[in-house]
């Protein structure tokens, strides 16, 4: 009852807030720097102006169906106070499909003529609050438009396809924070024909917003899309499984013992031409369990999520897409939990992991963004496997080594310019920058004095002596 009491005391004062914010100018957002592009070198995402867009996606499946409009405006408030600025959600995530308000996504099935009426607030006026919302706080929607077990069910015609792409890209063409996602869990040879109709009409009307496909666990859309138009980036799911998890999975695509390797996928997505960006689209979930269906495994912890997004991003990904195991289900008392959720959202909201994705960005914004590229040489000498794995990104000038156990590991400084390097130690926790001190040129060993131990992770951070990166961007900043 005290959790109840004081959620709807949060949503009355973000409803006041929100409400005022409708009724003064609107705020200026990061979206004042024009449409969202692939970057020329095709390997990032940027603004029509130049500036840079790292994705840091939060997942809400099911935001749309759940959620009234106070909650919306509590948990986008949140999610922006998170540092995410793109939003993952499924706006027909069945079929038929009805939101908190009890109103029917489609009520006369796939004919959505006349479906707005005077005075009504229905179904797609809700969807629409939501991206509103999301806009006056400078996040973006990623649309999943039909989760795939309704295609796989045969729910989507090839004819209700092209209606419904018709429909979507009519109604949401004119906000500037739309991303389009083709898919929803599922593998791009799984009716192909409906996925590529939906994307090719929707795409047809509204050129102007990037569009990706959203594949089944351990696969990746450049497989499938890789050569078409319409596929603006590739996405991944790296999935929920642990090491050696398989669950009679059938044809598996991965090899043995890397189901936790994200980085895997984003060095075959790169390799695929013609180039793309690329980003995990679903890795696994804080505090779900390890493999999803059995909810006496080990829950993933924060440690989890935050090595799976330094992994793909160092690896050479656009951006990450964090989730948690309440909130992309919008789970509270009263509903069926899914996968052994126990908290509601709006506690979800205020997890570690959650809170601590933040500091990824940070990070990646406080260097030059377009000259970033992989380097597993900078990583001296034979790399570990699994957790012991170490993942290294640099630029010209500086350096970005990812260490999930806090192992000695030698690093070539001779990697990027400069006679003289600083060192620093950077905290995927908490974000707090620790100077080492300053190196000449050549191979050196570098280990965190807090001890080796899975989960112990820190970022070593290494510049020419000459570049401020860190004192400007991080120090000054904290």
């Amino acid at each position: 009852m005290k959790t109840n009491l004081l959620l709807i005391a949060l949503l009355l004062t973000a409803t006041a807030i929100y409400s005022q914010d409708e009724n003064t100018q609107r705020r200026r957002t990061s979206m004042d720097n024009g449409k969202l592009v692939v970057s020329s070198n095709h390997r990032f995402l940027q603004y029509e102006n130049g500036k840079p867009f790292f994705w840091l996606g939060e997942t809400a499946w099911l935001l749309p169906s759940r959620l009234n409009r106070e909650e919306v405006g509590y948990f986008i408030g949140e999610t922006a106070k998170n540092g995410f600025n793109v939003i993952q959600t499924s706006v027909l995530h069945s079929i038929p499909a009805m939101n908190a308000y009890g109103h029917s996504a489609l009520p006369k099935g796939f004919d959505f003529k006349d479906i707005d009426k005077e005075g009504e607030y229905n179904y797609w006026k809700h969807v629409d609050y939501i991206v509103e919302q999301a806009q006056s706080r400078g996040i973006y929607i990623g649309i999943v438009c039909v989760w795939g077990g309704s295609v796989k069910a045969g729910r989507l015609t090839a004819e209700n396809a092209q209606k419904y792409g018709v429909f979507l890209a009519n109604r949401y063409k004119k906000y500037p924070n739309i991303i389009w996602i083709i898919g929803g869990d599922v593998r791009g040879d799984v009716k192909p024909e409906i996925w590529k109709l939906l994307a090719k009409t929707i795409k047809a009307i509204d050129p102007d917003h990037l569009m990706t496909y959203h594949p089944l666990g351990r696969t990746m859309s450049a497989t499938w899309f890789n050569d078409e138009s319409w596929l603006d980036f590739n996405m991944f799911q790296s999935g929920h499984r642990r090491y050696g998890q398989r669950f009679g999975d059938g044809d598996y695509p991965i090899e043995e013992n890397t189901e936790e390797d994200s980085w895997r996928f984003v060095e075959r997505s790169l390799a695929v031409n013609p180039l793309k960006p690329v980003l995990d689209g679903e890795p696994s979930y804080e505090d779900i369990p390890q493999g999803l269906h059995n909810t006496s495994e080990r829950y993933w912890q924060a440690d989890d999520v935050r090595r799976y997004a330094y992994w793909s991003v160092f690896a050479g990904s656009a951006g990450h897409t964090f989730g948690h195991n309440s909130t992309m289900q919008m789970y509270r008392p009263g509903y069926s939990p899914a996968y052994g959720a126990k908290k509601p959202w709006w506690d979800a909201v205020h997890d570690t992991g959650c809170q601590q994705m933040k500091y990824l960005k940070k990070l990646i914004l406080a260097f030059p963004f377009f000259d970033r590229i992989p380097d597993q040489s900078v990583i001296s000498g034979a790399n570990g496997v699994q957790y012991e794995r170490a993942i290294a990104t640099r630029g010209n000038d500086y350096i970005l080594v990812y260490n999930y156990t806090n192992r000695l590991m030698e690093i070539d400084l001779t990697k990027i310019s400069g006679a003289k390097k600083k060192a620093w130690w950077y905290s995927p926790i908490n974000g707090k920058i620790e100077y080492i001190g300053e190196f000449d040129n050549g191979k050196h060993a570098f280990m965190q004095d807090s001890g080796y131990r899975a989960g112990n992770d820190w970022v070593l951070v290494v510049t020419d002596a000459k570049i401020s990166y860190v004192e400007n961007n991080l120090i000054n900043q904290e």
